[in-house]
């Protein structure tokens, strides 16, 4: 969106292109008529009045001409003034307030904590940042096509605008303070860097990449990403999976986990859910009854899944469980624990 400051100044711009163009369409014709000049003596004799550089006239005026020449100056010395001053206003005002822009977001940026970092704002960057939107988690992209970064940058998407194989911007995109980076620039070679210099500034946080080769997954894993993902392996797995088991993937991909209002599935850790000083069973919590919504899946604290948890199972602190139901049912859980995100 554009400020209404530079809205009014550049609507002004266009009115002073029009009095100058009228301006110097008078003083031609006046010449020409007045003075029996040539059509390019008589651009000639204006140009040089309207800019009062000083130069001789192509012939002696008379009378008229003379009186002609007086009102074409002073006018000109309103409307070249006029213009010059808009023009040097719409340029600084506009300076002003792109620097005035860029300070406010960096200002967001360095107030955030534990959020995510996105390098690229590519297909696959767009995707990851519509998905933490969707569970308003706080995120900075860095991306160092500026036409893209002014386009699609506001107050729920800030950017950084430069290179994310530089440190510098890294640590401007809050890196030391970051929980996650996800590294989707399209070349491996690229990501294999920003995953590297990442790991060094931070060696806790958690890196997702992305891969276009297979060959890179092994360099990548080896550099410090937690994750490396291939988009296009992913996709083709995904369209062979619709041959052979095509209901259980219409299945899945009905369920939704990205909007506010149509979430099917939610991973919680159970600090969420009760004091961990007194350890917990699935059973214990009770979750079915409470909610509607069915634990799916269980994550301890090494990471290690286990998928249809018994009812035994014991909720250990720092571990996570998956939950699967209706969107009014998650909405009731998040209700119900009062979940924020």
């Amino acid at each position: 969106m554009h400020n209404p400051l530079i809205k009014l100044l550049r609507s002004k711009i266009y009115t002073a292109i029009f009095l100058l163009v009228i301006l110097l369409g008078a003083g031609v014709i006046g010449f020409k008529i007045l003075s029996q000049l040539s059509w390019i003596d008589a651009m000639y004799m204006t140009v040089i009045t309207i800019t009062t550089v000083g130069f001789g006239e192509v012939q002696p005026l008379d009378d008229s001409s003379k009186i002609f020449t007086i009102f074409l100056i002073l006018t000109s010395v309103v409307v070249v003034g006029y213009a010059i001053s808009i023009i040097t206003e719409y340029i600084l005002s506009k300076n002003n307030f792109e620097g005035l822009k860029q300070r406010k977001m960096q200002k967001k940026i360095d107030s955030l904590k534990n959020h995510i970092i996105i390098c690229g704002y590519g297909r696959n960057g767009k995707q990851a940042a519509t998905k933490l939107l969707a569970y308003k988690k706080p995120f900075v992209i860095i991306e160092k096509n500026k036409d893209i970064a002014e386009k699609f940058q506001s107050e729920l998407v800030p950017f950084v605008i430069g290179n994310a194989n530089e440190d510098d911007i890294l640590l401007q995109a809050g890196i030391a303070r970051a929980s996650t980076l996800i590294s989707a620039l399209p070349n491996d070679a690229d990501n294999l860097f920003v995953v590297l210099s990442s790991r060094q500034i931070n060696k806790n946080m958690n890196i997702i990449s992305r891969a276009s080769q297979e060959t890179s997954y092994k360099k990548l894993k080896l550099a410090g990403a937690n994750n490396v993902i291939l988009p296009d392996k992913i996709g083709g797995d995904h369209m062979a999976s619709l041959v052979v088991v095509p209901g259980l993937l219409e299945f899945i991909d009905n369920l939704s986990i990205v909007g506010k209002s149509n979430i099917n599935i939610e991973e919680i850790s159970v600090e969420q859910l009760y004091d961990t000083s007194e350890i917990k069973t699935i059973r214990d919590l009770d979750l079915r009854n409470k909610t509607g919504c069915s634990i799916i899946g269980y994550k301890d604290a090494a990471g290690e899944y286990v998928i249809n948890p018994e009812a035994e199972m014991k909720l250990v602190p720092n571990s996570k469980i998956i939950v699967l139901g209706r969107p009014e049912q998650i909405q009731t859980l998040n209700s119900v624990y009062n979940i924020q995100y």
